[in-house]
């Protein structure tokens, strides 16, 4: 009997306003990936945003297509944001910017 195991990564991405973890979940069927910043999470349209609103948790997200999904960290930078929770919108983070300009928002309100 053999399973195949999921493939998870993990790797660091720097930006103007600093470091950040990009990562990337893939299954038989599937794939999620997210930035994850010390503020918050921009990811792929895996995530839900109504529960962390709730614990006032920043997340933004961007969604693929079928045709092209977002299947890495690096594919979200390009990637337009869809939606985000109001911590995410208190740090400026708006539906239309880019999850690069969402991660360098994340970033910035981070105190040093």
């Amino acid at each position: 009997m053999s399973t195949k195991l999921p493939r998870i990564e993990q790797r660091e991405m720097q930006f103007q306003n600093g470091a950040a973890i990009g990562l990337s979940h893939h299954w038989v069927g599937g794939q999620c990936c997210a930035i994850q910043t010390a503020a918050g999470i921009v990811g792929c349209g895996i995530y839900d945003l109504h529960t962390p609103a709730e614990f006032g948790q920043a997340i933004a997200i961007a969604r693929g297509t079928p045709a092209n999904p977002l299947a890495e960290p690096e594919d979200l930078l390009e990637a337009k944001i869809v939606g985000c929770t109001p911590k995410a919108e208190s740090f400026g983070i708006r539906a239309g910017m880019t999850g690069r300009e969402a991660v360098e928002h994340m970033l910035a309100a981070v105190p040093a």
